[in-house]
C-alpha cells in the first residue's frame, strides 16, 4: 500500500500552503503544507517560516509518519487510492483519533461502502461544522471508492468441428464432386471447357474435404 501522487495532491489541496506559522482552526500552530509539532521535527513556533520547497520536504516527511500509522492500524488488503485517502484523513485528525474512529473499523470489517458515510462524521472543528472540511471528506470518499480499471477479457468461442459424417459442408462437396466426375465423364468428347469447369469443381471439392478432415484430426474427432 503505497501514497498516491492523487493523495498527497489531494493533501495539498486542502491544507493549502502558508509560508508563515499561523494558528489552525483549533489554535495550533501550523505552518506549510498543515505541518504541526505534533507530526515531529520542525517544531513550529510563531515567527517560524519557510519556502515552498522546505514544505514540500516536510510535507513528505510527515505523510511518511502518517503512512506508517494507517499501515500498522488496517488488518485488510486496500489499493493504494484507499490507502491513500486513509493517510489523507489521518493527517488531519490525527493518526491516534483514526485508529479510534468508526472509519477505521468499517475498513477493517470490509465495510468498504459505509466508508465515506463515516468520514462524514468528521467535519467539525472547535464544534463547528467547517466546509473545508465537508469538501475534504467528500473528496476522501470518492478517493477511496476509486478503483482500479480492471479489464475483463472476454471468453472466446470454441467452434468445433462437426464430425464428419454430420457435416452438410462435406456431404455438399461431396455431392458437389460427383456430380463433377458425372459431368466430366458425359462432355469428355463434347466440349473441352465444360470439362475443364468439372475439373475445377471437383478440386474445389476435394480441397472443401481435405481441409475438415484436418480440422477434425487437431480437435481430436
Amino acid at each position: 500500500m503505497q501514497m498516491t501522487e492523487e493523495g498527497l495532491a489531494l493533501i495539498k489541496e486542502f491544507e493549502g500552503f502558508r509560508a508563515r506559522a499561523y494558528r489552525d482552526a483549533v489554535g495550533v500552530w501550523t505552518v506549510g503544507y498543515g505541518h504541526t509539532s505534533m507530526a515531529g521535527a520542525p517544531q513550529v513556533t510563531p515567527d517560524f517560516v519557510v519556502t515552498r520547497e522546505e514544505g514540500a520536504k516536510i510535507l513528505a516527511h510527515d505523510v511518511e509518519l502518517f503512512a506508517k500509522g494507517v499501515r500498522a492500524s488496517v488488518h485488510v488488503p486496500l489499493s493504494d487510492a484507499q490507502f491513500s485517502a486513509l493517510v489523507s484523513f489521518a493527517y488531519n485528525v490525527g493518526v491516534g483519533a483514526f485508529r479510534n474512529s468508526s472509519v477505521l473499523k468499517a475498513v477493517n470489517a470490509r465495510d468498504f461502502d459505509a466508508v465515506p458515510r463515516r468520514l462524514n462524521l468528521w467535519v467539525k472543528a472547535g464544534g463547528r461544522t467547517l466546509p473545508g472540511l465537508v469538501r475534504r471528506r467528500a473528496a476522501e470518499g470518492v478517493l477511496f471508492l476509486a478503483a482500479p480499471e480492471v479489464v475483463v477479457a472476454r471468453p472466446v468461442e470454441v467452434v468445433k468441428a462437426k464430425p464428419i459424417g454430420k457435416s452438410r459442408t462435406v456431404w455438399s462437396a461431396l455431392a458437389a464432386a460427383v456430380l463433377a466426375l458425372v459431368q466430366g465423364v458425359y462432355l469428355m468428347n463434347l466440349n473441352i471447357v465444360f470439362l475443364g469447369m468439372a475439373l475445377i469443381v471437383l478440386a474445389c471439392a476435394g480441397l472443401i474435404i481435405f481441409e475438415r478432415i484436418k480440422k477434425m484430426k487437431l480437435e481430436g474427432l
